[in-house]
């Protein structure tokens, strides 16, 4: 199967395997979206066993190059989700 699976379809398919109605499903996938960003947010890591984790990656202040006039600049420090693969999710995808 090569679609894209969405959150409108993730909620369909979490209300089918339930055997809920679409709106509780899109209650339980909103929640747990909302639990792992505010655990982020927080400072946290979120790990799924069997699935990855989740965690935030540190980028230092670092000059860089404006490519249209070519003079340096500073880019800010930065934070990022990072997510790494559970061993298990990897041999899935193989």
């Amino acid at each position: 199967m090569s679609e894209i699976l969405n959150k409108k379809t993730l909620v369909e398919v979490v209300a089918e395997s339930c055997e809920i109605t679409k709106k509780n499903a899109a209650v339980a996938v909103d929640t747990v979206f909302e639990e792992i960003t505010k655990t982020l947010a927080e400072g946290g890591k979120v790990d799924i066993a069997g699935f990855g984790k989740f965690e935030i990656s540190e980028r230092p202040e670092r000059m860089g190059i404006n490519p249209a006039t070519k003079e340096p600049l500073k880019i800010a420090a930065s934070k990022t989700p990072k997510f790494k693969a559970a061993k298990a999710l990897k041999e899935a995808v193989k």
